[in-house]
């Protein structure tokens, strides 16, 4: 493990890189804009728990694997890239009204509204967000950039090193994606917002789907 003075640097920049929007954040933003801070904290919690795929993959080498073989970061880029456009097609495509049930107008039985979408379920916000964390060959490749620069060269057991800090790369994450999830779940009280969430699906479906093909653009990063 790195000194005191390392290891508050080490978690500053964590913190720094887990603000960065992406298709994480997105995927947290939607879900509690939609359902409430309670999916966005779910969804945050899949992200997280996708995340530790990567750190156990890069303290085995899997990662370095993934680094040095073109193929085997072909084949889970494209698996991801897949997955992204496939989450952004779905909203595009979504039918209904985005109102949540608790929101005024949400009922079934308001005189000519749309049928409101049908909630997910929590275990689906989870899987959803894991997968979108776990198959990103991108994450596995900056843990494995990052996290060894705060490593000491004579670390005798540098695996567990790794752990230890990736797992508090990873707690550190936990309460700043939730932070999205309560700052989403806190703009829906807005009129306006409420008025505009028929667009966040399509909104967020095209970013969804640019993200899946930027991801499947991209060139292994250790090249």
């Amino acid at each position: 493990m790195p000194d005191f003075q390392h290891l508050l640097l080490f978690i500053g920049a964590g913190i720094l890189l887990n603000l960065t929007p992406g298709p994480d954040v997105l995927y947290i933003v939607t879900h509690a804009l939609k359902s409430g801070v309670r999916a966005g904290v779910v969804a945050a919690l899949g992200i997280n728990a996708g995340c530790f795929v990567h750190i156990f993959a890069a303290a085995v080498g899997v990662s370095a694997l993934l680094a040095a073989s073109a193929t085997a970061f072909t084949v889970l880029k494209w698996a991801g890239a897949a997955y992204l456009v496939w989450v952004g097609v779905r909203l595009v495509f979504a039918k209904g009204t985005p109102q949540r049930w608790g929101s005024p107008g949400g009922s079934p039985s308001a005189a000519g509204a749309a049928p409101p979408y049908e909630q997910p379920s929590l275990w689906s916000i989870f899987r959803g967000g894991f997968l979108t964390n776990a198959l990103n060959p991108k994450v596995a490749i900056f843990f494995l950039a990052f996290v060894p620069q705060f490593i000491a060269p004579e670390t005798e057991h540098k695996a567990f090193a790794f752990l230890a800090l990736g797992t508090v790369f990873n707690v550190n994450s936990v309460a700043i994606n939730a932070g999205w999830a309560l700052a989403a779940a806190w703009m829906t009280r807005h009129g306006a917002v409420q008025r505009g969430m028929h667009w966040l699906d399509r909104a967020a479906g095209a970013l969804f789907v640019a993200f899946g093909l930027r991801l499947a653009l991209a060139d292994n990063p250790s090249r």
